[in-house]
């Protein structure tokens, strides 16, 4: 297995894949789309199951190599294309915050809004993964004050993977509009690379909402 064998990526639009996309096209790797219409529910099929248990996206497959979880492909397919400059070396001082702020997404960030959202009570600050939501939250805002990037003037993967959750969590009211997180988004989304994903993943939604009858 090579960084040269094509990379699938297991696809629906308007989902977190969007932003793996958004990667993808960043590191100029050579991808190929799987897509799946969530509104049709085949993502709960036998044959994406097989591939994915949690009827999850995103997916990617490399070769023999078959990952899911966001964290786990945002930090693989940065690796495995060192020269796009999106990942820090390996004896890089900012390897470690980089890593950092990449596992908190999935270990923080998720699970203090999915609590938000469904208004669940949260565990005890002890218990909790996050600790509160205001904390949580603060942490970010702390580090992106001090800008423009999570690691400062350059650019990572994990900037890409929170600049399009901002977006979309500031967009249905998950996390308030700071400027401090609406300036960090639209780094981000104002890039051609979201912009021309962003209005492919229209059509597409477009097109899977017609054919599921929705």
């Amino acid at each position: 297995m090579t960084k040269s064998d094509r990379i699938t990526l297991y696809y629906s639009p308007q989902t977190r894949a969007t932003g793996t996309r958004v990667l993808l096209e960043e590191l100029g790797a050579p991808y190929d789309l799987h897509v799946l219409n969530m509104k049709a529910g085949e993502q709960r099929q036998p044959a994406y199951l097989a591939v994915n248990p949690l009827g999850k996206v995103p997916t990617i497959r490399h070769g023999e190599a078959l990952i899911t979880e966001q964290v786990a492909i945002y930090i693989y397919l940065a690796d495995l294309f060192p020269e796009a400059g999106l990942t820090p070396a390996l004896d890089d001082a900012r390897r470690g915050p980089y890593l950092r702020w990449i596992a908190y997404y999935g270990a923080s960030f998720e699970p203090a809004l999915i609590d938000k959202f469904m208004k669940h009570e949260p565990a005890p600050v002890t218990q909790s993964p996050y600790a509160d939501y205001e904390s949580m939250l603060g942490a970010l805002e702390a580090q992106l004050s001090r800008g423009p990037y999570l690691l400062g003037d350059r650019m990572t993967a994990a900037d890409i993977l929170w600049g399009v959750a901002f977006n979309w969590t500031m967009m249905f009211g998950l996390v308030p509009k700071k400027d401090v997180f609406a300036r960090y988004s639209e780094r981000i989304t104002s890039r051609p690379t979201f912009q021309r994903i962003n209005a492919a993943d229209d059509e597409m939604a477009a097109q899977h909402a017609a054919a599921a009858g929705v």
